[in-house]
């Protein structure tokens, strides 16, 4: 749509630019282009907005050519229809972030996601290799309540009755060991912004837990007992970890790494697919404490609990990266 040639035209020529970029975007929006706008063209969307409604006024309040002042009261309306319209009910806003905006978000943190993972494994491995040299580095790497008791001197009858046994001390400890994965998380992904290390130490002093603990069950042949009894909420749990200590490293790497953007943008650009990762990762840390508090306390198959431990990690495995995304969900 043209401009018609106003009274004054240098306050036209200045500023039209910034209209006709404006008139682009919501153009795009209204024909069902949205997803295609990128995180600078949404932050660009309002302060366009604000232009026009800054030059409309100035169009009023000087008398200049009628036509434009229509031009800018309709391109003032489409935008403020865009910007401040009626919201999509809520349910159609929860399906288009579990159809797209989470799934999207973890794929896009798909490096950072194998830094934290190896992260976590070479911690396990380090931790099980020091503790089966020298258990005295159990105590050194485990604080005495997330011990439980447990320690490298127990016999093998004491290590299966934390396995096996129902009874108050297996729920208090697993309830303080739910308690802390949940802080490791959002430490992980708070301590993010100081360009990553932070970040880095937590998963890595987070498998030197799971690698200590291990480490006094193999040799005693509960190894895969022990496996097991981690595994039903485990999985979940530390998968939710990982993807907590990505979503800190995006924004450190945004942060030290900012290429042309300035480091204050790129860090809010990252920190918005960090924080959907984020939501959903309080989802998954949800589903762990039920699987926690319901599911390990009452099932005591060791068959049972590494099966629902491992369907719950290929869930989540498929959900994220194979599955396609449902944008007819979101839109529906």
């Amino acid at each position: 749509m043209s401009v018609p040639d106003p009274t004054g035209a240098r306050f036209r020529d200045l500023r039209q630019a910034d209209w006709e970029r404006l008139e682009t975007l919501i153009a795009r929006i209204e024909r069902g282009r949205a997803s295609s706008l990128s995180n600078e063209d949404l932050f660009e969307l309002p302060v366009l907005y604000r232009g026009a409604l800054s030059s409309l006024s100035v169009a009023r309040e000087t008398s200049l050519d009628a036509d434009l002042v229509g031009y800018l009261e309709s391109l003032a309306a489409r935008a403020y229809f865009i910007l401040y319209g009626v919201q999509p009910p809520l349910w159609r806003r929860i399906a288009q972030f579990f159809a797209v905006a989470w799934p999207q978000a973890i794929r896009s943190l798909g490096r950072e996601t194998g830094v934290a993972v190896a992260m976590l494994l070479i911690g396990t491995l380090a931790a099980y290799w020091m503790v089966s040299r020298d258990p005295s580095w159990f105590y050194a790497i485990l604080p005495s309540d997330l011990a439980g008791g447990r320690g490298p001197h127990a016999s093998a009858a004491e290590l299966r009755a934390t396995l096996y046994d129902p009874g108050d001390a297996l729920a208090v400890f697993a309830a303080f060991l739910f308690t802390h994965n949940s802080q490791m998380a959002l430490m992980c992904f708070a301590l993010g912004f100081a360009f990553g290390v932070p970040t880095v130490l937590l998963l890595f002093y987070n498998g030197c837990i799971l690698g200590a603990f291990l480490a006094i069950y193999v040799p005693k042949g509960l190894g895969l007992a022990a496996a097991a009894w981690l595994s039903i909420h485990g999985t979940t749990e530390l998968f939710a970890i990982a993807l907590a200590g990505a979503a800190g490293l995006h924004i450190g790497m945004a942060v030290a790494f900012p290429g042309r953007a300035a480091r204050v943008d790129a860090a809010v650009s990252a920190g918005r697919t960090a924080a959907i990762a984020m939501l959903g990762v309080v989802v998954m840390l949800s589903v762990a404490g039920v699987l926690e508090g319901v599911g390990r306390q009452m099932i005591r198959a060791d068959g049972v609990r590494a099966a629902i431990g491992g369907a719950a990690l290929l869930g989540w495995l498929l959900y994220f990266y194979v599955l396609p995304l449902r944008t007819d969900a979101a839109d529906g």
